[in-house]
This record gives structure tokens, C-alpha cells and sequence, in this order.
């Protein structure tokens, strides 16, 4: 999985201008690229339980989500495609990861992602 997250994952990040254009090539191959790590994310978290929980969240979230999606996602402009990768993301997570926290705090590693869904 290290291997995958480290070397397999690469999302191009493009001006604004270049992607903006849904039907651009650029354009489309960024969000192929997005929605390949978010499967590998989906597929990261499937191994809590089995392998250390610390493991888990390092790949999935510090590495995964913080270095590669995150970046894209606050590249997208605000709007329904911007909710629709949130969403997909959150689907992800573990509800089990967060039933020991208390109200409004969250995870180290989604300090960036919650503040992101805040705004």
C-alpha cells in the first residue's frame, strides 16, 4: 500500500484557467487522476481493523489526502464539483475513527480538510 500511495499517485495540478474548461484534456485528466487516488483512498481505509490503525491513517490521510487531494480540492472552484469530492472523501473515513472525540474537534491529520468544509 506504501508503495501504491508513494509511487503510483500523481494528480497534475494545472492553473485554474486550464481546468476551469471541463472539456480540456489537462482538465480531464486531473480529475481522472483525483478520482484514482480517492478509489485508493477508499481502498487504504478498507485495511482498518486488519493492519495498525496508525498505519492506516498515516497512508490515507497524511500522506494520501493531505499531500495529493486535498491540494486538488482547494483548486476546484466552490461549487457542486467541489461538495462532490468532499463528500467522496468523508464517504471514505471510518465512523469509528471519530467516536472518541468530543464535540467540534476532529482528527490531527483533517485539521486542513475540516477547515476547508468549514469555509
Amino acid at each position: 500500500m506504501k508503495k501504491s500511495v508513494e509511487e503510483d499517485v500523481f494528480i497534475p495540478l494545472y492553473p485554474k484557467s486550464t481546468v476551469e474548461d471541463k472539456s480540456s484534456l489537462r482538465s480531464k485528466f486531473q480529475e481522472r487522476r483525483f478520482w484514482s487516488a480517492v478509489k485508493l483512498l477508499s481502498n487504504v481505509v478498507l485495511w482498518d481493523g486488519i493492519v495498525q490503525e496508525d498505519k492506516v491513517r498515516d497512508l490515507g490521510l497524511s500522506k494520501l489526502l493531505n499531500r495529493y487531494l486535498l491540494l486538488n480540492i482547494l483548486n476546484t472552484p466552490q461549487g457542486p464539483d467541489n461538495i462532490e469530492k468532499c463528500n467522496k472523501v468523508v464517504a471514505c473515513l471510518p465512523e469509528r475513527w471519530f467516536q472518541d472525540l468530543k464535540g467540534g474537534s476532529t482528527l490531527p491529520e483533517l485539521l486542513n480538510f475540516s477547515q476547508h468544509l468549514l469555509q
